[in-house]
């Protein structure tokens, strides 16, 4: 089992989760200012929307799984704040962050659309890295698995998702591998095949909820309404549907824009 705790100097505890999240965030906002140069926006422009979106990401991450979890929290309530053991909810962060984004995007009268093609791909970048901060608190597995199934992957896999004498499914890496090829694709169509504003963002929905869908439906702590219904789920589908609807809508009219810019040249 890996030692959740990277380095310890005397009371000080620096944990593997939050070195991990703060790689994901550094090299998210690396990328995104580099994908900003290249249309048109300016860089400074993402560094100052990161400084509010972080904190708001992390904040709204954390209240989203509280407030599902909250039997678990209302005993004692300083673990509200312990984030380095885990418990941040993607689709709260992303709230939080599309909140706080917009906010800046408003006041400093930005695309939204463009802006948000530009984050997109570090937004998925970021979550294919920070699911190996549950890789080192052996949370957001799946169910039983066989030792015959496990010894496909790595020793360092198959070690730490060992947990109370059962292997469990590493779902946690194929909701990161998962995340990795959507970062590719949405990485080739800003660069190679964007035809209009928006494109990246509903993409982004479709692609990372259809995965989240059927991995969620592998996992043993998911959040419930009802003691039933899986709420990543039921937001996988919303954001589906949502992603699907706005990308033919905008899709179409990008079509027909191109095509007025044509007849009129």
């Amino acid at each position: 089992m890996i030692d959740p705790i990277a380095i310890a100097i005397g009371p000080l505890k620096i944990h593997w989760y939050g070195i991990i999240m703060g790689l994901a965030f550094f090299l998210g906002t690396y990328l995104a200012r580099h994908n900003s140069k290249r249309s048109g926006i300016d860089p400074d422009h993402v560094l100052n929307m990161v400084v509010w979106i972080i904190p708001a990401a992390i904040i709204c991450a954390r209240l989203y799984y509280v407030i599902f979890e909250w039997d678990q929290y209302k005993g004692n309530l300083m673990d509200i704040i312990a984030v380095w053991k885990g418990g941040l909810a993607i689709h709260g962060g992303l709230i939080g962050g599309v909140l706080a984004g917009s906010w800046y995007i408003r006041k400093h009268n930005l695309p939204f659309l463009k802006l948000a093609d530009v984050m997109m791909p570090s937004v998925i970048l970021g979550q294919a890295i920070g699911r190996w901060g549950n890789f080192i608190n052996q949370e957001a597995h799946g169910g039983p698995a066989t030792a015959e199934f496990m010894a496909k992957f790595p020793a360092f896999i198959r070690d730490q998702m060992y947990i109370g004498g059962q292997y469990y499914h590493p779902t946690f890496l194929y909701e990161s591998l998962w995340n990795l090829v959507v970062f590719g694709i949405l990485l080739l169509m800003l660069y190679r095949f964007k035809k209009f504003d928006g494109q990246i963002l509903f993409s982004y929905m479709i692609l990372y909820s259809i995965g989240r869908f059927f991995i969620e439906g592998m996992r043993t702590d998911s959040l419930l309404i009802a003691d039933t219904l899986r709420v990543a789920q039921l937001v996988s589908l919303s954001l589906i549907a949502i992603g699907l609807i706005l990308f033919l809508v905008f899709a179409r009219k990008g079509k027909q824009s191109r095509e007025s810019h044509n007849t009129a040249e």
